[in-house]
């Protein structure tokens, strides 16, 4: 994976994060989702270089090989603030004044709350497969209590530790073939590590406290996204039958809002990153267009 990317480990401040990049011209973050590491982006972030586009592939703090921070009552350790102050750092330290963040599953929560808290360093933003975490609680039904039951059951303390690590595999799955090799590798041996299922963990506990509360003083507030935004969804997952039209969401958090479903499962970077990484050579490649809504 990764050929002719650095591979490094950088200090952002209270932790370390393991990073690969490569390329040159605008840069493009690219933050993974649970239960992956940044090697999700493995068969995408080749193509945007060869496009002409710096990439960057962190492991987000607690996830992978990053570091883990020491875990505090209110879960603000793993915070969406919290990490997206690790990726400024991160970005800064790698030369990058201003940059697009794209963000998939949890990762789009970080690169939402990065939009946000710092407006003038995203030139744009990607959001694929997920809504704000106060959206989608604001809408919870049975059956999204149903098919997201962990969300829930992932914030209770300790059992889910206890249930994951009994045997990562069964809990998680992953085919190895699909994911690709050292992919595969790479996100087992984060899924049997300990640390890393608990930090995992903490990032579900904090969505449903602090990261709900950052989101809900930002709308009384009236704070939207003022970059261009995307947002991509993947045609086999369950957007649609959660929200109907998930663009509906989405706008009310930017201005400049446009959306493209993708024929894909959930994990498009890998099961779809032809597809995936046309869309996004061709978002960054647009100009702006201020209050579109498109799909």
């Amino acid at each position: 994976m990764f050929e002719e990317f650095t591979d490094e480990r950088v200090d952002v401040g209270e932790v370390e994060l393991r990073v690969r990049h490569a390329g040159h011209g605008p840069a493009v973050l690219l933050i993974h989702g649970h239960p992956r590491t940044g090697s999700t982006w493995h068969r995408v972030a080749p193509r945007l270089v060869e496009r002409g586009f710096t990439v960057v592939c962190p492991d987000m703090r607690g996830y992978g090989q990053s570091g883990k921070a020491e875990v505090r009552p209110d879960h603000a350790q793993q915070s969406k603030r919290t990490v997206a102050l690790d990726l400024v750092r991160l970005m800064r330290k790698l030369g990058h004044a201003t940059f697009t963040v794209v963000g998939h599953d949890r990762g789009c929560y970080v690169a939402l709350r990065l939009a946000l808290d710092h407006p003038g360093l995203v030139d744009r933003l990607v959001v694929m497969d997920g809504v704000p975490i106060s959206e989608a609680l604001a809408r919870c039904d049975a059956t999204f209590a149903h098919d997201w039951y962990h969300w829930f059951f992932f914030a209770q303390p300790d059992k889910p530790e206890r249930a994951i690590l009994a045997d990562p595999d069964a809990w998680y799955g992953g085919n190895r073939e699909a994911m690709g090799a050292d992919n595969y590798d790479e996100y087992r041996h984060a899924i049997h590590d300990p640390a890393t299922v608990r930090a995992m963990l903490e990032d579900y506990r904090a969505g449903l406290g602090l990261d709900r509360e950052h989101e809900e003083a930002d709308r009384r507030a009236g704070r939207t996204v003022t970059c261009p935004t995307l947002f991509v969804w993947s045609t086999d997952d369950d957007m649609e039958d959660l929200y109907g039209d998930p663009l509906s969401v989405w706008r009310p958090w930017a201005s400049d809002l446009r959306g493209v479903p993708i024929n894909s499962g959930h994990h498009m970077a890998e099961q779809a990153p032809d597809s995936l990484a046309a869309i996004l050579a061709d978002f960054l490649s647009t100009s702006s267009n201020t209050g579109a809504a498109q799909r």
